[in-house]
């Protein structure tokens, strides 16, 4: 069989272009953020993390609602309108001065990055049979990745210069990016809304994939890994040269196959950097990368078994609200991400290397009954629970 680096012509490859598309402005404006907001807007540092807090909660709170607007009203117009004001939030960061201004515009980006993400979804879902699914979703991954590590160096540039200007010129990147992306969405056909447009939201009374939503975040808690934790943890902890970080950076962006028993390998990846502690400078780089080598494998592994999860076992005309439900594990995670991967790994060390792999292979050994729950019967409603799950559900949950 032969293995496609890209998807085929049509929907599958004009949704790759698009991720493509906003990852690069996004990884640029990551890199560049904090600096800007203190540098340029001329924010206390306190005050942006606080801002921030607040957009992302706000975010992970109208992702559901927005989610089912994708449902009731199609899901193609739904992400081109998102897009659309995602660009203009982070254009509007180009002229904002004061703390309340860059709280609205961050929580206008924050919703509609939620919303578009439950919507984006949507639209894959109806454009893509199930069998193709997850592995376009494979390459929307590796696509999310290297438009992360290109746009981070262009960031990386701005940053080196340090002037406003170069700011100002990855912020307008980023904006423009996400009107490109709105423009490639609108060449894709479109998706009808739900025959049975949903009346009111029902996926916080499924409480099965409440608790496999619970699960998922419990593994998401690695996305603050390699931007926080292995920096804090190389610098405060071992020996080797800080541009060891660049470099795991580089590396993770590479996609890999899916494994099974990931949250094993992960497990793994959390003993060997644990073990780079006080070792000598050359054998710490040499832990660090077989870490960051099996950390890539593990997260591949995990990411697509909840991709599969998270769609099979949403309801016929109800993707959106219940992507947007499920996407709130990324907001929480970003939010609590970085608290807790400071406490475990720069103040307990090899102990909290140890408690995050044995938490997120607990996570990952409980999805396999919380999805065997889940899966409804069919006509059933969410959460209702079948003896036998549908095939996608049993493969995905073992």
């Amino acid at each position: 069989m032969t293995v496609s680096l890209v998807p085929p012509p049509g929907p599958q490859r004009v949704l790759a272009l698009a991720q493509l598309t906003n990852s690069v402005g996004d990884g640029a404006y990551y890199v560049t953020s904090a600096l800007y907001f203190t540098h340029v807007v001329g924010l206390a540092p306190a005050r942006v993390g606080l801002g921030l807090t607040v957009a992302w909660a706000v975010g992970s709170l109208v992702g559901v609602p927005l989610g089912r607007v994708a449902d009731r009203r199609g899901p193609r117009g739904t992400a081109v309108v998102l897009a659309l004001v995602t660009g203009l939030a982070v254009a509007a960061f180009l002229v904002v001065r004061g703390f309340v201004p860059f709280v609205a515009a961050a929580c206008a980006y924050a919703a509609a990055q939620s919303g578009l993400a439950a919507a984006r979804q949507a639209l894959l879902a109806g454009l893509v049979s199930a069998a193709e699914r997850t592995g376009l979703l494979a390459h929307l991954q590796s696509t999310l990745n290297a438009g992360l590590a290109v746009g981070a160096g262009l960031g990386g540039l701005a940053l080196h210069t340090g002037t406003r200007a170069a700011y100002l010129g990855v912020f307008a990147l980023d904006a423009a990016s996400f009107l490109l992306c709105a423009g490639l969405l609108l060449r894709v056909p479109p998706v009808p809304p739900a025959r049975q447009a949903p009346t009111r939201l029902t996926v916080l009374r499924d409480r099965p994939y409440v608790v496999l939503t619970l699960l998922n975040t419990v593994l998401l808690l690695r996305m603050p890994l390699l931007s926080l934790g292995l920096p804090l943890w190389i610098t405060e902890r071992t020996g080797a040269p800080d541009w060891v970080v660049s470099a795991l950076f580089v590396l993770n962006t590479g996609a890999a196959r899916a494994v099974r028993h990931a949250s094993w390998v992960m497990l793994a990846a959390c003993a060997v950097f644990a073990l780079s502690a006080r070792v000598p400078a050359q054998v710490a780089v040499a832990l660090l990368v077989a870490g960051a080598v099996l950390q890539v494998v593990a997260e591949m592994g995990q990411s697509a078994g909840a991709w599969q999860l998270s769609f099979d076992l949403a309801p016929a005309g109800r993707t959106g609200e219940y992507q947007g439900f499920f996407g709130t594990g990324v907001t929480v995670a970003r939010t609590l991400g970085p608290l807790v991967l400071t406490s475990l790994l720069v103040q307990w060390g090899t102990p909290g290397w140890l408690l995050l792999g044995g938490a997120t292979a607990a996570a990952s050994y409980a999805m396999g009954p919380a999805a065997r729950r889940a899966a409804p019967a069919d006509g059933a409603a969410p959460g209702a629970g079948l003896a036998t799950p549908p095939p996608a559900v049993r493969r995905a949950a073992t």
